[in-house]
Protein backbone atom coordinates (compact mmCIF):
# COMPACT_ATOMS: atom_id res chain seq x y z
CA UNK A 1 0.00 0.00 0.00
CA UNK A 2 2.34 2.51 0.93
CA UNK A 3 4.76 1.54 -2.47
CA UNK A 4 1.63 1.92 -4.00
CA UNK A 5 1.23 5.47 -2.91
CA UNK A 6 4.64 6.20 -2.83
CA UNK A 7 4.34 5.35 -6.96
CA UNK A 8 1.08 7.84 -7.45
CA UNK A 9 2.55 11.35 -5.38
CA UNK A 10 6.11 10.61 -7.55
CA UNK A 11 4.28 10.21 -10.60
CA UNK A 12 2.02 13.37 -9.51
CA UNK A 13 4.65 15.51 -9.16
CA UNK A 14 6.96 14.43 -11.82
CA UNK A 15 3.40 15.67 -14.10
CA UNK A 16 3.15 18.83 -12.41
CA UNK A 17 5.23 21.41 -13.89
CA UNK A 18 4.18 20.27 -17.37
CA UNK A 19 0.92 20.69 -16.48
CA UNK A 20 1.58 24.13 -14.25
CA UNK A 21 3.40 25.29 -17.80
CA UNK A 22 0.14 24.17 -19.75
CA UNK A 23 -1.79 25.80 -17.67
CA UNK A 24 0.18 28.71 -17.99
CA UNK A 25 -0.01 29.22 -21.81
CA UNK A 26 -3.90 28.64 -21.50
CA UNK A 27 -3.52 31.48 -18.37
CA UNK A 28 -1.90 33.95 -20.63
CA UNK A 29 -3.90 32.90 -24.08
CA UNK A 30 -0.93 31.76 -26.01
CA UNK A 31 -3.23 29.08 -27.17
CA UNK A 32 -4.88 31.00 -29.22
CA UNK A 33 -2.11 31.55 -31.35
CA UNK A 34 0.09 28.28 -30.64
CA UNK A 35 -0.76 24.43 -31.07
CA UNK A 36 1.15 22.13 -29.15
CA UNK A 37 1.68 19.60 -31.87
CA UNK A 38 -0.40 19.38 -34.74
CA UNK A 39 -1.09 21.88 -37.69
CA UNK A 40 0.22 25.19 -37.31
CA UNK A 41 -2.33 27.98 -36.55
CA UNK A 42 -1.42 32.12 -36.48
CA UNK A 43 2.11 30.90 -34.76
CA UNK A 44 4.21 28.09 -34.86
CA UNK A 45 3.54 25.14 -32.92
CA UNK A 46 5.59 24.20 -29.45
CA UNK A 47 6.99 21.60 -31.17
CA UNK A 48 8.60 23.50 -33.84
CA UNK A 49 9.23 26.17 -31.05
CA UNK A 50 11.39 23.44 -29.87
CA UNK A 51 13.01 22.04 -32.58
CA UNK A 52 14.15 25.27 -33.62
CA UNK A 53 15.71 26.26 -30.58
CA UNK A 54 17.03 22.71 -29.26
CA UNK A 55 20.49 22.85 -27.74
CA UNK A 56 20.49 26.58 -27.89
CA UNK A 57 21.82 27.34 -24.52
CA UNK A 58 20.15 31.21 -24.58
CA UNK A 59 17.07 29.75 -25.18
CA UNK A 60 14.93 30.29 -22.20
CA UNK A 61 16.16 33.67 -22.06
CA UNK A 62 15.64 34.60 -25.80
CA UNK A 63 12.49 33.05 -25.80
CA UNK A 64 11.25 34.15 -22.55
CA UNK A 65 12.02 38.11 -23.79
CA UNK A 66 10.07 37.25 -26.78
CA UNK A 67 6.81 36.76 -25.16
CA UNK A 68 7.39 39.94 -23.01
CA UNK A 69 8.47 42.45 -25.84
CA UNK A 70 7.05 40.50 -29.09
CA UNK A 71 8.60 39.46 -32.20
CA UNK A 72 8.38 39.58 -36.06
CA UNK A 73 10.37 37.98 -38.66
CA UNK A 74 11.15 34.94 -37.57
CA UNK A 75 8.38 32.16 -38.17
CA UNK A 76 7.08 34.83 -41.26
CA UNK A 77 5.56 38.37 -41.41
CA UNK A 78 2.72 37.79 -38.84
CA UNK A 79 3.89 39.59 -35.55
CA UNK A 80 3.69 38.25 -32.18
CA UNK A 81 1.96 40.88 -29.87
CA UNK A 82 4.36 41.69 -26.55
CA UNK A 83 2.67 39.95 -23.38
CA UNK A 84 4.55 42.68 -21.12
CA UNK A 85 1.95 41.50 -18.35
CA UNK A 86 3.50 37.82 -17.84
CA UNK A 87 5.57 37.94 -15.10
CA UNK A 88 9.02 36.92 -15.98
CA UNK A 89 9.12 33.73 -13.59
CA UNK A 90 5.85 32.48 -15.87
CA UNK A 91 7.59 33.52 -19.20
CA UNK A 92 10.23 31.54 -18.33
CA UNK A 93 8.12 28.22 -16.56
CA UNK A 94 6.66 28.91 -20.01
CA UNK A 95 9.27 28.75 -22.00
CA UNK A 96 11.13 25.78 -19.85
CA UNK A 97 7.63 23.80 -21.17
CA UNK A 98 7.62 24.50 -24.53
CA UNK A 99 10.85 24.02 -25.36
CA UNK A 100 10.37 20.49 -23.65
CA UNK A 101 7.64 19.59 -25.63
CA UNK A 102 8.49 16.65 -28.11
Amino acid sequence: MKKTLFGIVALAAFALPAQASEDLAKKYACIACHNVKGAKTVGPTYVEVAKKYAGQKDAVAKLAEKVKKGSTGVWGQVPMPPNPTVPDADAQALVKWILSVK
